[in-house]
């Protein structure tokens, strides 16, 4: 399992470097995908964004360009830490309604009024919304579902081990998790795969408060949809 997951995150690293020309934002140092410090790809070149004027209007629009919900918070003063290279926008200026953050104002690219990288911004967006477990016998055991916004979708078997049905359990109300099944056991799931890449230490009281490396962009299929069974709502294994 654990030289399974190794590869996986190996592959998502290579493709996503792979791509990197194609995406135009990203968070980085945060717990998530859908939280951390805000940097902009021009120029062939990963660059941040001062925190001049940053506000919730500015995190929505990267929220949305990310597919990660809407916008909790917009932070200032490097909450992520610093970043490096170019500062690439300042003074940004969004409405909210723009699909990148690229077609928000600002000064213009690599134009800063004296700002270092100890004012880079951050966002923290909702990412999922709400958790279940589905077509068990009781709302303790079941196929994993996150809801992100209105749509409920899956969760791939590919990492998830005990560490992470622990927090879910725990999350739930529903003792501690006794077993990780597949698809087998409550059967498969529709509609999106959000997640397949979770990385919890068992230690947290949220699933959100654990890494998600491959939010929203999972490879797989619904015959490997994740399933939970906790200690609250034992059946016979």
């Amino acid at each position: 399992m654990m030289e399974r997951c190794l590869t996986l995150v190996l592959l998502f690293t290579i493709i996503t470097l792979a791509t990197a020309d194609l995406e135009t934002v990203r968070l980085v140092g945060g717990n998530s995908p859908c939280a951390g410090r805000v940097e902009v790809h021009h120029d062939g070149q990963w660059g941040t964004v001062c925190d001049d004027d940053w506000d919730l209007a500015d995190a929505e629009v990267v929220c949305r360009e990310l597919g990660c919900g809407k916008a909790v918070e917009a932070l200032s003063n490097a909450p992520f830490g610093p970043g490096s290279g170019p500062i690439w926008m300042d003074d940004v200026a969004c409405s909210g309604s723009e699909s990148t953050l690229k077609d928000c104002r600002s000064r213009g690219w690599g134009v800063s009024g004296g700002c270092s990288h100890y004012e880079d911004a951050g966002v923290r967006c909702s990412g999922y919304t709400d958790l279940r477990l589905v077509n068990g016998p009781g709302i303790c055991s079941g196929r994993v579902e996150l809801q992100f916004l209105n749509e409920w979708g899956t969760v791939c078997d590919a990492c998830w081990d005990m560490r992470d049905a622990s927090v879910l359990c725990r999350q739930l109300n529903c003792g501690i998790a006794v077993s990780v099944v597949g698809s087998d056991w409550f059967g498969e799931g529709s509609g999106e795969i959000w997640a397949d890449v979770f990385d919890c230490d068992g230690n947290e009281t949220k699933l959100s408060e654990c890494s998600i490396s491959s939010w929203s962009r999972a490879e797989c299929s619904h015959s490997r949809d994740v399933g939970v069974i906790c200690s609250s709502e034992s059946i016979l294994l």
